[in-house]
């Protein structure tokens, strides 16, 4: 399946996968940097570049005062051409937390419209799942978190981790889900009501989700 692959500004040590020749590749804003001295060049480059400081050539610019973050205008791009995985690099380690929880709720807003967006960072990955089950190898280590996004999450189910929970509910206004561990057997993130965040070790790599 061919993704849409979204740079933002902030970094990231390497690609979690190979970009194939069908995927999309989007320079948000700074996201530009990390395509100096790159043999493939991104396919769109869209912001307001108040990151970059300059407005290459070519690219789509969107004025400083608008409803999007630069990632999302690159996810609507990216939906509006009809990809239904996303990764998105260079979202979660920068200095703005702002734009980091914005990069969350955009995971949101893909879950919501049948999409898949996993945002990967230095140290980290976060996807959200709502109505399925994530499932992790039994070879991961370190911890997995998991939060409610949006309104309560029931029906959540977590096995083969060192806390597990049975058909339980979680709110978003308690930190239940926090720092869980693996512990050498296969996990699994059910929920069947609601949405959840799940964040864990880029070294991980992805789970299988359905």
């Amino acid at each position: 399946m061919a993704r849409c692959i979204i740079f933002g500004a902030a970094e990231f040590d390497s690609l979690l996968l190979p970009i194939e020749k069908d995927d999309l590749i989007i320079a948000a804003d700074g996201g530009l940097r990390h395509f100096q001295g790159a043999a493939r060049q991104p396919d769109v480059i869209l912001g307001d570049f108040d990151s970059l400081g300059y407005v290459p050539q070519g690219a789509q610019v969107f004025p400083m005062e608008k409803d999007d973050t630069d990632v999302m205008l690159a996810v609507r791009h990216g939906l509006q051409a009809g990809f239904r995985e996303f990764l998105i690099y260079g979202g979660m380690d920068g200095p703005r937390v702002d734009h980091t929880i914005a990069n969350f709720q955009t995971l949101g807003y893909l879950r919501a419209r049948d999409a898949r967006g996993f945002l990967v960072g230095k140290t980290h990955i976060a996807t959200v799942i709502s109505g399925e089950t994530a499932v992790f190898s039994e070879d991961c280590t370190g911890i997995l978190s998991v939060f409610c996004l949006g309104q309560d999450a029931a029906g959540v189910t977590i096995r083969g981790l060192q806390y597990p929970l049975e058909k339980g509910t979680l709110t978003a206004s308690h930190p239940l889900g926090v720092s869980n561990h693996f512990v050498g057997k296969q996990g699994e993130i059910r929920v069947e009501n609601g949405s959840l965040l799940l964040i864990w070790e880029v070294k991980n790599g992805l789970p299988d989700i359905g």
